[in-house]
């Protein structure tokens, strides 16, 4: 067993010791003014919403578990996505009612090229977190390299609803809507 698994064995072990029996979420109550704040494109204040929003998803509400998103973010930014869906999945395993965990494994899936269970995960997220505005552009990311144009678009017009600030998916919708409509780019 290499040095990363025997680290990930222990993070799962010490995991289910202190969340056995305590469910764990995202710390996101009193959220509903930094959405609203956040769709609005013209509050000047957005990015203060976004980074509020984010730092709640951020937090499980137990630090073990916490540690195991940022062990696995660590290791998706390292391209590592074998560790990193290891990581993710104990945290999943271990915090089912933590929408970011699912979100971050289906990031690590996707960037392991397997769309599949990263749509699982996605969907998982969006059960949780249906305001996920990352996760419906990461969906969208995934119906666009599949072919699946309609429904790509869908995914991202749903993303930037949530949040219009997002120069990447405005950008996704715009060639997207031009491609259908037969434009040459």
């Amino acid at each position: 067993m290499t040095n990363k698994y025997a680290v990930t064995a222990f993070l799962t072990l010490l995991a289910g010791a202190v969340a056995f029996g305590t469910p764990v979420r995202a710390e996101t109550a009193g959220l509903e003014q930094y959405f609203t704040e956040l769709a609005d494109p013209a509050n000047p204040a957005w990015a203060r919403a976004e980074s509020d929003i984010r730092r709640a998803w951020s937090r499980s509400g137990s630090p073990a578990m916490d540690l195991l998103l940022k062990r696995g973010q660590a290791a998706i930014d390292e391209g590592d996505y074998e560790a990193a869906i290891a990581h993710l999945t104990a945290l999943t395993d271990h915090a089912p009612d933590f929408a970011e965990g699912w979100n971050a494994r289906a990031t690590a899936y996707f960037m392991a090229g397997q769309f599949g269970p990263s749509i699982e995960d996605v969907a998982k997220t969006l059960s949780l977190e249906p305001r996920h505005w990352g996760a419906l552009a990461g969906l969208g990311a995934m119906f666009e390299d599949m072919g699946q144009r309609t429904r790509a678009l869908a995914a991202f017009k749903a993303s930037f609803a949530l949040n219009p600030h997002q120069q990447d998916v405005k950008d996704a919708i715009d060639r997207l809507q031009q491609e259908m409509a037969g434009v040459a780019l």
